[in-house]
């Protein structure tokens, strides 16, 4: 068997025992603030993954026809945050029913999705959505994929809601303030 190994643009290096998993839930700069203040996400960044296009920019990708999604990447201390207890934090964070469109945001780029590289992953993942999908009147549309390929976004992208705290973000900071209560 040919398997074709990801491509995957790392901002920082991942510490031993730490894992990774890759989220998209509609604009990046408020799924990264929110999951960064999660006691046990240890880094974050953003970028485009599972696209058809190598190293896209933003441009490329805001035109629909790149296929990639905007994802933030997590890098977490699974004894502090399990998977399972990361996915429902974002499961509360998104509309897991809504398809291509998170708050004002609508686009391919703006779809839901939880991307992994450890088959590992997907007993929690799997039941995540199940558990969500038994919670919710409409069908859940979360795309859940292995890992193909991510690219950092430009800089200026990357922890954009720090830099400009009145910046846009379809995450509320009171949902923001509870997540990140809830783990402290």
């Amino acid at each position: 068997m040919n398997e074709r190994k990801p491509v995957i643009e790392r901002k920082t290096e991942v510490p031993a025992g730490a894992h990774e998993i890759w989220l998209a839930g509609g604009c990046f700069w408020g799924l990264e603030k929110y999951v960064s203040g999660i006691r046990g996400a240890i880094s974050t960044s953003v970028g485009y993954a599972n696209g058809t296009a190598v190293s896209p920019t933003y441009k490329q990708v805001c035109t629909g026809t790149t296929g990639a999604a905007e994802t933030v990447h997590v890098v977490y201390d699974p004894e502090t945050l399990p998977l399972a207890s990361l996915l429902r934090l974002y499961m509360q964070a998104i509309d897991p029913t809504s398809l291509n469109r998170q708050g004002a945001d609508a686009g391919t780029q703006y779809r839901t999705g939880i991307y992994y590289l450890d088959e590992a992953d997907l007993g929690a993942i799997n039941a995540e959505i199940k558990r969500v999908d038994s919670e919710c009147n409409d069908p859940v549309v979360v795309e859940v994929k292995p890992l193909s390929n991510y690219y950092l976004a430009e800089e200026y992208h990357q922890e954009y809601l720090k830099k400009n705290p009145a910046g846009y973000c379809h995450i509320g900071d009171a949902l923001c303030a509870a997540a990140w209560s809830a783990t402290s």
